[in-house]
């Protein structure tokens, strides 16, 4: 399992420092939505330059105009890009299509999915890397739930979870064994996001 640092609802400078400060112990970058909406493709850029070796998500949440807005985010340098399940067919092609041809991925967001039916119709479109998200306001009313990885049961592709992720949530989640655990605020808002990293890797390989 990958631990991957969610950046977002931060300043340019505050991005920097917390993904410099937990570089040893995550292994996914991801420029948020919110962060890529301030500061654009110049922020991806500049992460790509500075972490050369960590591999780099950008959250663009891609929902129309696929080819173009995928090559935004590969052409900056991001190894990962994301497209919205909700999205049309057409787009979600569009951006699978670009994928492919640069030899980069994308990982469909299942925000919002409640049934594997749509995880198996992602699949047949070509789908190979799924994102399980409880969104930032749904965290308000609901907990992170195990039974949220009932959608993605017996469909052939990775999985991600992001969804108010913590260190005492994640010794239930690693058990379903998704490829990729998405932190967030557990991290960057805690007082010393260092030892929460080191401490979410470690438990990781335990």
């Amino acid at each position: 399992m990958k631990l991957q640092l969610a950046l977002d609802r931060l300043t340019w400078d505050e991005c920097f420092a917390i993904a410099n400060e937990v570089r040893d112990d995550i292994d996914i970058i991801e420029v948020g939505t919110g962060v890529i909406k301030e500061y654009g493709m110049a922020i991806v850029r500049e992460m790509n330059v500075q972490f050369p070796n960590h591999a780099l998500l950008a959250d663009m949440k891609i929902c129309d105009a696929g080819r173009h807005e995928a090559n935004q985010a590969f052409q900056a340098g991001a190894d990962f890009a994301t497209v919205m399940a909700f999205a049309p067919e057409a787009t979600i092609e569009e951006t699978l299509r670009v994928a492919k041809e640069q030899n980069k991925t994308m990982m469909i967001d299942l925000l919002g999915v409640e049934s594997s039916q749509k995880v198996h119709q992602l699949h047949s479109l070509g789908a190979t890397f799924v994102g399980v998200h409880l969104g930032k306001d749904q965290q308000k009313q609901q907990a992170f739930s195990a039974s949220q990885f009932d959608i993605v049961k017996n469909v052939d592709v990775q999985t991600a979870v992001a969804g108010g992720v913590t260190l005492e949530s994640l010794q239930t989640i690693k058990k379903h064994k998704p490829d990729v655990i998405i932190v967030g605020s557990s991290i960057t808002a805690a007082a010393n996001p260092a030892h929460v990293a080191k401490a979410m890797k470690a438990l990781l390989h335990v």
